[in-house]
């Protein structure tokens, strides 16, 4: 059976000892608040590993998204050279079916790119933009507008809205106008 105790029953024990008070002037407070100190002097070392170590983590986690985009990237990327392993294992008949072959895997290489954000910058008959196109060379013509791209030398890119590479160009330089 169970036994509860009344309350009467409960004030009645004499316990007969109490609890040691803890004292300011004990040893093991000193002790105590010795070590706190201890601690708190080591504390500036310990925030410094401690920030040491967030920024080392910090910069794992970029290079690991870094990572992840870039593999992503390049595993679009391998059908392309794949293909270009096939253009050049297989015998062309003629020069004309190597061609459309190349222009195949342009397409497709390009098509890869787009996926993935890079678009070119439309270059030849534009308006010279030197924020799109880098003009290596002026020509004197009458069949071109003023400032205006004559001949585009290599095409340019761009990632979304960031420029990868500007156009490399021949801006024509109209003496009429």
């Amino acid at each position: 059976m169970s036994r509860t105790n009344t309350n009467s029953e409960i004030e009645s024990l004499d316990v007969g000892h109490e609890l040691p008070r803890r004292e300011e002037g004990t040893a093991d407070n000193r002790r105590e608040h010795r070590d706190e100190k201890s601690v708190s002097e080591q504390s500036p070392s310990t925030e410094s590993e401690l920030s040491t170590l967030k920024k080392e983590r910090d910069a794992l986690l970029d290079r690991l998204a870094r990572d992840f985009a870039l593999e992503d990237a390049l595993k679009s990327l391998l059908p392309t050279l794949d293909s270009f392993d096939w253009a050049l294992q297989s015998p062309a008949r003629d020069l004309q079916e190597f061609r459309s072959g190349v222009e195949l895997i342009r397409k497709q290489l390009h098509d890869a790119l787009g996926k993935l954000g890079i678009t070119s910058i439309p270059a030849k008959g534009e308006q010279f933009d030197p924020s799109l196109h880098e003009a290596v060379e002026t020509t004197n013509t009458t069949s071109s507008k003023d400032n205006q791209v004559a001949e585009e030398l290599q095409r340019g890119y761009r990632l979304k809205d960031r420029l990868l590479r500007p156009a490399m160009v021949i801006v024509a330089r109209n003496p009429k106008e």
